[in-house]
């Protein structure tokens, strides 16, 4: 399978990268704060752990991303969205990943997660993309599909925030 878009790794040197044609996400979540919590957070974002927790199907093709796994992720059971990953990052104060949709994706576009450790030890996780329709569905969706987009981005804060938990209460 092919990727769907031309602007393929587009988010990995910038976040708010949005060729012509497309549409933005950028959501930046607090996790909380330190070494430990940035560890746990970039594992669990690494190792598909945050998307499992969403509630969200994966069948990837490796354990932790990698640039050219295979990845399909399953909403409600029913909408299939493959993609490849096109970069990760492993660092001592980044870690993340984005992938790009794939031939059958509903969307075409871009999407990265992506958590950091600033200079005073705040951990964030930021969800970006860029995105417009591909399936009918999602064309007849409008601004309905794109307020999903952000809600999903909402919620992944919301959820590594609570995997993270243990380690940032004991901080």
């Amino acid at each position: 399978m092919s990727f769907t878009y031309e602007a393929v790794g587009a988010t990995r040197e910038n976040l708010a990268a949005c060729p012509p044609g497309f549409h933005p996400l950028h959501v930046r979540t607090r996790i909380g704060e330190g070494r430990e919590v940035f560890h746990r957070a970039a594992e669990a974002v690494l190792t598909w752990e945050l998307h499992r927790a969403l509630g969200v199907g994966i069948d990837a093709a490796a354990d932790r991303a990698a640039p050219g796994v295979d990845v399909t992720v399953t909403l409600a059971g029913l909408i299939k969205a493959p993609c490849r990953i096109v970069w990760t990052a492993e660092e001592s104060r980044r870690a993340g990943w984005a992938y790009g949709t794939l031939t059958g994706h509903p969307e075409s576009g871009e999407e990265a997660f992506v958590v950091d450790r600033t200079g005073d030890g705040t951990v964030w996780l930021t969800v970006a993309a860029f995105s417009r329709p591909a399936k009918w569905y999602a064309r007849a969706g409008g601004a309905a599909t794109r307020g999903l987009q952000h809600a999903y981005a909402r919620r992944c804060g919301k959820v590594l925030r609570n995997l993270c938990g243990d380690e940032a209460d004991s901080l």
